[in-house]
């Protein structure tokens, strides 16, 4: 009989968020709600699996792992592209890879939680009258006050509505922002990346992770903002020099960061940021909700009995070179 793995179920809902009667019908299903992060840990794990079935970019399976699993036929990846997943080699080796549809909703409703979060101490003030404290801190409004996105796709453009909608001022940047798409969200283009930051008071980062990503913002990047701006990232970590946030912190470069993803997941213990200040952190929630999941595993059910019957959908083939 088949064998499918579903990997990183920390909730243990992919069994509950969708009917996988189709698929149990025919294979056996296993899900794993642990994250297994050595390449011989999942190895052992996958064994003969012949579907594996990954939550966004939790796991990487790179050329390295495909190599162990001889058996493997089917990858399936929540999501339409995951950087995480070597889709050249697994075709090489005759493995099929397929997506999922995803809401972008959810992301941009966790951007504005934190953004609010952050700027109202929302955590802290928690931690406080549970301690027996009460107003601790001053918050900072932000109606007025200067939004900076950073990318203005699908997800950027639904944060930067929001904004809008705050009474903020709008600004937003990227490689290939043009005019046209700016003026279609109602937004201000910002010249540079240099001046988006120099203007912003929140700087909220919705941008693709590539090699010319990768890093954007650094050092000398967070020095350009102001002593009083904030910054927010729920895409990936790495667009972020972590250990250059970590020092922007503590030297009061900003005011303060609120995160939702980062170089690894999950964080591990000790971790430098655990212990930088005015830093609101989340376990790489945007993608997180009810209506998401159903949305996932409803389409992962699909992707692998389509592949069962002989009939593959949403295939995700390798980018051109």
């Amino acid at each position: 009989m088949t064998r499918v793995v579903i990997l990183d179920d920390y909730q243990s809902v992919a069994l509950t968020s969708a009917d996988w009667s189709a698929v149990q019908a025919r294979a056996e299903v296993v899900a794993l709600p642990l994250h297994l992060s050595s390449e011989d840990e999942l190895a052992v794990a996958l064994g003969d699996a012949e579907v594996i079935v990954l939550m966004r970019e939790r796991t990487p399976v790179r050329r390295s792992l495909l190599e162990r699993l001889p058996g493997l036929r089917l990858i399936v990846t929540t999501g339409m592209g995951n950087a995480a997943v070597d889709i050249e080699a697994a075709r090489e080796r005759g493995v099929t890879v397929s997506g999922t549809r995803a809401l972008g909703a959810p992301t941009a409703e966790l951007t504005w939680g934190l953004i609010l979060g952050l700027l109202r101490h929302i955590p802290a003030e928690d931690a406080a009258i549970r301690s027996g404290r009460w107003q601790t801190s001053v918050g900072v409004g932000i109606e007025g006050k200067t939004l900076g996105v950073l990318g203005l796709g699908r997800l950027g453009s639904q944060v930067a509505r929001v904004g809008l909608a705050f009474g903020m001022h709008v600004l937003a940047w990227s490689q290939n922002l043009t005019q046209a798409r700016a003026e279609e969200v109602g937004v201000e283009l910002a010249p540079s990346k240099e001046a988006l930051l120099g203007r912003a008071d929140v700087v909220t980062v919705h941008l693709v992770l590539s090699d010319r990503t990768r890093g954007l913002l650094g050092a000398a990047d967070l020095a350009r903002m102001r002593p009083t701006a904030f910054l927010v990232n729920t895409s990936r970590g790495p667009i972020v020099d972590e250990a250059a946030l970590v020092a922007a912190l503590h030297d009061g470069t900003i005011a303060g960061a609120a995160l939702d993803v980062f170089d690894e997941e999950p964080l591990p213990e000790g971790h430098p940021l655990l212990d930088a200040p005015h830093l609101v952190l989340t376990p790489h929630l945007g993608f997180v909700t009810q209506e998401n999941y159903r949305l996932f595993y409803g389409d992962v059910v699909e992707d692998i009995v389509g592949f069962l019957d002989g009939t593959p959908v949403r295939v995700i083939e390798p980018r051109p070179r």
